[in-house]
């Protein structure tokens, strides 16, 4: 009986926890680029990174240094 609830709470768990990721909207992508000086590139650029995200492959994301 142990076994059995052993075995049922680990499916769950695994079910529970799947390889999800949440991409950028189209409409969220427009919105962080809008403040850019060019605009065009950096729509293009973010579609590329989430198409590459989408596909599993590694992106690169860059870390901002915190200034006190």
């Amino acid at each position: 009986m142990k076994l059995a609830l052993n075995i049922s709470l680990f499916i769950l768990a695994l079910i529970m926890m799947q390889n999800k990721s949440f991409s950028l909207t189209n409409h969220k992508i427009k919105k962080i680029c809008e403040r850019k000086k060019s605009e065009t590139t950096c729509i293009k650029i973010l579609k590329e990174k989430r198409y590459n995200l989408q596909e599993g492959n590694l992106i690169e994301i860059p870390v901002i240094p915190y200034k006190k």
